[in-house]
């Protein structure tokens, strides 16, 4: 599934749809630490699933949702066999969003999404990916734009979920929230400019 890597960054590939990544995956070996600039959702479809970070162990149930944000560090344990969907989205896809690239920074950075975790969410979010897969591989004009306006549903949902309850000043979470638009700079710099010999030098501004 990871088809470039560079030590511990995978370069995504998109091929047929600009922006959009979707693996119907039923591989079960081990995938290692690694991170990448594109936001990545996964879902089983039959079976559990295994992904870890550098803090936290997921496993997934059947229709479980995790989402990952840019940058974040995870692997994949083997598994036993079944299938989940990885959706993996370009994170400059996200730009021109009004209030999207600030909710992403406040969410938590890897967000399981369980009926047990997220309750008046998750039936939604669970259609909403299951659509995005039928889209996919549908056949049709506007994919890239129907999936699009479906992700924005989910990233609305999950975003009004997590940061709308949101109301007094935390000095701890503003500082963590500079930190993480800090670090999604960088990241969208790579990303654009992943092709020319970088240097410290060129990434230090993007922290500015």
């Amino acid at each position: 599934m990871i088809e470039v890597l560079n030590g511990i960054k995978e370069t995504v590939l998109y091929e047929g749809i600009e922006g959009f990544k979707l693996h119907d995956n039923t591989n079960f070996e081990a995938y290692p630490e690694h991170w990448h600039t594109p936001i990545e959702i996964i879902m089983p479809l039959k079976n559990y699933y295994n992904v870890s970070n550098k803090t936290d162990f997921f496993t997934l149930q059947e229709g479980d949702l995790l989402f990952l944000n840019s940058g974040v560090l995870h692997g994949m344990p083997s598994t036993i066999h079944g299938e989940r969907l990885i959706l993996q989205v370009d994170f400059a896809l996200l730009h021109n969003v009004a209030g999207i690239e600030s909710t992403l920074s406040t969410i938590p950075q890897a967000l399981l999404l369980t009926p047990e975790t997220a309750p008046t969410i998750h039936g939604q979010l669970k259609q909403l990916m299951l659509d995005i897969y039928q889209e996919y591989y549908s056949g049709s004009i506007l994919i890239g734009a129907s999936i699009y306006s479906k992700l924005l549903e989910m990233l609305v949902l999950i975003g009004r979920e997590y940061t709308g309850q949101r109301t007094s000043f935390d000095a701890t979470s503003h500082k963590q929230k500079e930190h993480a638009e800090k670090f999604m700079n960088i990241c969208n710099y790579i990303q654009e400019h992943c092709t020319e010999d970088l240097c410290l030098d060129d990434i230090a501004p993007c922290r500015i």
